[in-house]
């Protein structure tokens, strides 16, 4: 049986190693192919994969366990769990892959895209344009197809241009523009608030209408300062929660 391959990572050496493996590695899992292999490579090989010491990976490796995406088999190997859940807190810690890990989800739908004016509340994010291309797609969990959050991007039309659809119901927005659109981001903001379902989210995520719901802004820049995606995504308050760690070093 061939091996899992997991994307690249560039390491950031101001965040602990491990957890930047793990939420790469996170991100790989969810968003593989239906047809991908469920068994990952050796400890040894993923830790030389990442550049990364086989502890590093070993304690990268128990998060991932710990959370029921893989399970782990003496003289067997490692493997993903086809039927893993995905309701996990979301932590932000300053990681582009950790992003990428937590908006990814086996089950994406495209409800639609096009090119609209520049929202009011986003113009300060897109001086001098007129419009953007706007993207929604609904995610569902992967073992019962219940809906859990729903997403909304504005992106730069020049960028928009090269997106493939396809990518976008199997990868997050910042994935396919960093690693399918070629766009070299520099950093992502992230606002979390809580808000009340209004009548789109309650439809699309079956909640009753103005119950409490997670409310994620992240505007993504270029390594010119540019935004180049301003992404909303609203998620069920009952199957979500964030973490934001610190380091007090």
């Amino acid at each position: 049986m061939t091996a899992f391959a997991p994307d690249s990572l560039v390491l950031n050496r101001k965040l602990p190693l491990w957890y930047q493996v793990s939420q790469s590695l996170r991100a790989s899992i969810l968003g593989r192919t239906p047809d991908a292999s469920l068994r990952l490579p050796t400890e040894e090989q993923l830790a030389e994969h990442y550049g990364v010491s086989v502890l590093t990976m070993r304690q990268a490796l128990k998060e991932l366990e710990q959370e029921g995406l893989i399970s782990r088999h003496r003289r067997r190997g490692t493997f993903i769990e086809p039927g893993a859940q995905r309701g996990a807190p979301v932590r932000l810690l300053g990681s582009v892959d950790a992003i990428v890990a937590q908006q990814s989800g086996e089950h994406t739908t495209v409800l639609g895209h096009g090119p609209v004016p520049v929202p009011g509340d986003l113009a300060e994010h897109f001086p001098g344009l007129t419009e953007v291309v706007t993207y929604k797609r609904l995610r569902r969990d992967g073992d019962s197809g219940e809906p859990t959050n729903w997403a909304e991007n504005a992106v730069r039309p020049e960028l928009a241009a090269a997106i493939d659809l396809a990518d976008l119901e199997r990868w997050p927005m910042t994935k396919v523009l960093r690693d399918a659109v070629g766009v070299r981001i520099s950093r992502i903001t992230d606002t979390v608030e809580a808000r009340l379902a209004d009548p789109p989210t309650a439809e699309l995520l079956h909640v009753p209408l103005l119950s409490p719901i997670l409310h994620y802004t992240g505007v993504t820049y270029d390594e010119e300062g540019k935004v180049v995606d301003v992404a909303r995504i609203r998620y069920r308050g009952d199957r979500f929660s964030f973490t934001v760690t610190m380091d007090a070093h």
